[in-house]
């Protein structure tokens, strides 16, 4: 297998967008396409999780390959849901690793701050299985639900999951792309308003839209992808082993850190999908970043902080950049490249590993990819 390398990254800002999606995500993809100094590239992969209820249109890959000018080029769309981005980097990533093409442009966006909030989340709770959601279940209903199990099992309360957040909002003050770029503590998370008991709004990632690219090559640049695994378990959560833990993301992270060749100890900082605050402690344990039991109290301790021994979420992840849902797993990776190039302005990071996760439903399936600095 071909290494497959970073030729080039680009992202919009998050947030709430005028522009049509087909404009963001052609603001990022030739973005990525300039900074990898290329005007074509051999394969476009698309990543929409539902743009024919968020924005009306079909047929989306052709759809933006036309838009940014490239009919004629070959492309695809992908689909895992809230994972969509980082699907569609393992399939640019398998077409350059088995020679089919040189560049593939990877671009993923999400249009959706024009709907009522009750649309979006009725749109977004398809991903979750049909007999749950036949009974009220919910995405935050249900991320409740394991939140209120994870409490259960100990080790986890009210200060460490608002310490994600507030962690989380620190770093999104010093990225200019972010949604939200305000710091918020700890009483302020506790006292917004309760979405899905235990989850209080300032747990919860918000509404957003935009675009990210990635430009992966077969010529050799700065940034490498050293490993990709894809996890998945059941679409039902009633049907899962165990509550407090991810099996998508275990599997996702053992066959990521099985391509590359290393483990855990190498990673310098991480993207983790923080879609609801505790999922970002569950997640640092099932990709092995921390032991069991122990991300929370490695969060209040200040670890995962950015001057912390294992920074998370420098972005300011899901909760503060953003999440356009496709967009989400791209823009991990832009911001990883960003840190290992050293383009990180206000947040910079040392370090030459760095992991990205990515959830796709309820934790159906799950992404892992390592990139490594050279």
């Amino acid at each position: 297998m071909a290494d497959v390398w970073i030729a080039g990254v680009g992202m919009t800002r998050i947030g709430r967008r005028p522009e049509r999606l087909q404009d963001l995500m052609a603001e990022a993809a030739l973005g990525a396409l300039a900074a990898a100094g290329l005007e074509r590239p051999d394969a476009i992969v698309v990543a929409t999780m539902n743009p024919e209820e968020f924005v009306g249109d079909g047929n989306f890959a052709s759809n933006v390959a036309s838009h940014m000018g490239f009919a004629e080029v070959p492309a695809v769309r992908v689909e895992t849901a809230t994972s969509s981005g980082a699907a569609a980097l393992y399939a640019g990533f398998a077409e350059v690793a088995a020679g089919l093409a040189r560049t593939v442009l990877v671009v993923g966006g999400e249009r959706m701050t024009h709907l009522p909030t009750p649309r979006v989340s009725e749109i977004i709770g398809r991903s979750i299985d049909p007999y749950e959601r036949s009974y009220g279940a919910t995405m935050p209903a249900l991320a409740g639900l394991v939140t209120r199990a994870l409490m259960a099992r100990g080790g986890l309360g009210a200060r460490e999951m608002a310490q994600v957040a507030v962690k989380n909002h620190a770093n999104g003050a010093r990225n200019p792309l972010a949604h939200f770029q305000q710091a918020v503590s700890a009483e302020d998370v506790l006292a917004s308003r309760m979405v899905a008991d235990p989850l209080r709004l300032l747990h919860c990632c918000p509404i957003s839209d935009g675009a990210a690219a990635v430009v992966l090559t077969t010529e050799r640049a700065r940034v490498r992808v050293a490993g990709i695994g894809q996890g998945a378990d059941t679409l039902a959560l009633r049907h899962r082993e165990e509550l407090t833990s991810f099996r998508a993301t275990r599997a996702a992270a053992h066959a990521a850190f099985a391509m590359a060749g290393f483990g855990p100890e190498r990673v310098d900082f991480a993207e983790i999908h923080d879609a609801f605050a505790p999922f970002e402690l569950i997640s640092l344990e099932d990709t092995g970043l921390l032991p069991p039991g122990k991300a929370g109290r490695a969060t209040l301790d200040g670890e995962t902080a950015l001057d912390g021994r294992l920074p998370v979420n420098p972005s300011g992840g899901l909760k503060a950049r953003g999440h356009p849902l496709a967009a989400t797993g791209l823009a991990q990776i832009v911001e990883c490249v960003w840190q290992l190039t050293g383009r990180a302005e206000g947040r910079q990071l040392d370090g030459r590993v760095a992991l990205t996760h990515s959830i796709g439903g309820l934790a159906t399936s799950n992404w892992v990819t390592l990139l490594e600095a050279v």
